[in-house]
């Protein structure tokens, strides 16, 4: 069986140590490299190249964030979830923007913290359950206020199915191959989702469609 290889960074000694012992039960998890600081964290990525980076948001030397984008921008093999103790949108936009795939507050599930990465390492986008409950309000909440209308029901059938896809992180490729159209094909429909739902990039597409309940 080929595990899951994962780099853990946090600079509390005990709360990295927990966190081991928590993934290490797993028996698809590897555990293969730990960092203290986010720094550390960028060069252990380079070194080890792991399938998954679990780094806190709040690290001496480079934050988490940018540590984050250091890393996606590098290895683009490795994917990055954030721990955070932040459950605000513009935290979830930005980390989404720094490409970012899971994002989990401080005080996950054991249940949660091992259902992102393995989502994460699919290919999937993952927020906390929290997370996208506060989303999914504050988006109704904000409707209501405005008395406007979500722009979702203007779009075709195909275009939510393709809006479904990437959302879930399919690429382009990938989802054009589910629904058997040609790429060029596909592309158009998600210019137009991004027309009609006035998106203008991929984190504000799962951002959207985290909103609207389309993915978890």
């Amino acid at each position: 069986m080929e595990k899951i290889r994962i780099l853990l960074a946090d600079d509390h000694t005990i709360l990295r140590a927990g966190m081991r012992l928590l993934l290490e039960r797993q028996p698809d998890f590897e555990v293969v490299a730990e960092a203290s600081d986010g720094r550390q964290a960028v060069e252990m990525a380079e070194q080890q190249r792991p399938d998954i980076a679990v780094l806190d948001i709040a690290m001496p030397m480079l934050n988490g964030m940018e540590a984050a984008r250091q890393i996606a921008a590098k290895l683009t093999h490795t994917k990055v979830i954030i721990l955070s103790m932040h459950s605000d949108e513009g935290y979830v936009l930005r980390s989404l923007q720094a490409g970012i795939r899971g994002y989990l507050l401080k005080d996950s599930t054991d249940a949660d913290v091992i259902g992102a990465i393995r989502a994460v390492n699919e290919g999937k986008a993952f927020l906390s359950p929290e997370v996208s409950r506060m989303l999914v309000e504050n988006y109704a909440t904000h409707l209501q206020s405005r008395g406007a209308e979500d722009s979702y029901e203007t779009l075709t059938t195909r275009e939510r199915e393709v809006l479904q896809l990437l959302a879930e992180g399919r690429s382009n490729k990938e989802a054009s191959g589910i629904l058997n159209v040609s790429l060029a094909t596909l592309e158009t429909h998600r210019n137009k989702i991004f027309q009609k739902l006035n998106l203008h990039s991929m984190p504000e597409l799962i951002l959207y469609a985290v909103r609207r309940g389309l993915v978890s």
